[in-house]
């Protein structure tokens, strides 16, 4: 059985307190190069990311579901699948509520659940809802016995190991960009859509240009 995971403030006294800041600078810095550098031999070694993309784009309605830290990187996801594809939402508890989401599963609706230790009760209970009523399940996590691991259609399981009292993101993003680029690259209407958003832009005048 796997241990407890580390709470921030257990990481803190282990890693970072009583530690001169160039010193900590250099642990955090060696750390996340060999963090890194894993996830790049993952990533190329397994095809959990592939298969993953290979569900998301063919399903007709996206759901993406995290808390906490959770959130931002199920934001970031949602964000760039957006740019190339329809039927993209995040289940933010305001615009796109869980209990509206669970209350209209139908055919061809995927939620791909980000759930990161120490696992959020609020999303290991939608996925669990969500999948015990038909839905399909994609979980991105950081261990094969975490939460939902059981239930999920496809996951991906990769690291979050830290020099810091907070969980590394590096691995979670590179995940998270590569999934994206497949998914996208696998679906026959992103182009069109991302030259319209582009026009789209212009006219809107959304973005500042460089001096």
């Amino acid at each position: 059985m796997r241990t407890r995971p580390a709470t921030p403030a257990e990481r803190f006294e282990r890693n970072v307190q009583r530690r001169s800041a160039q010193v900590l600078k250099q642990r955090v810095l060696e750390q996340q190069r060999a963090e890194f550098d894993k996830a790049l031999a993952w990533a190329a070694e397994h095809d959990a990311i592939e298969l993953a993309a290979a569900r998301i784009v063919s399903a007709r309605r996206r759901y993406l579901l995290g808390n906490g830290k959770s959130l931002s990187y199920a934001a970031l996801l949602g964000a760039d699948l957006s740019a190339g594809l329809s039927g993209v939402h995040l289940v933010d508890g305001a615009t796109v509520r869980a209990l509206d989401v669970l209350g209209d599963i139908r055919q061809g609706d995927l939620l791909v659940a980000i759930s990161m230790s120490r696992y959020r009760r609020e999303t290991v209970s939608v996925a669990e809802a969500y999948a015990a009523r038909g839905g399909e399940l994609v979980l991105i996590t950081d261990a094969e016995d975490a939460p939902l691991t059981a239930l999920a259609t496809t996951r991906v399981v990769i690291g979050t190991d830290t020099a810091s009292y907070a969980s590394s993101p590096t691995s979670v993003v590179l995940a998270l960009h590569l999934l994206a680029t497949l998914t996208i690259a696998s679906s026959k209407g992103a182009g069109r859509r991302l030259h319209e958003r582009d026009t789209l832009a212009a006219e809107l005048n959304l973005y500042v240009d460089p001096a």
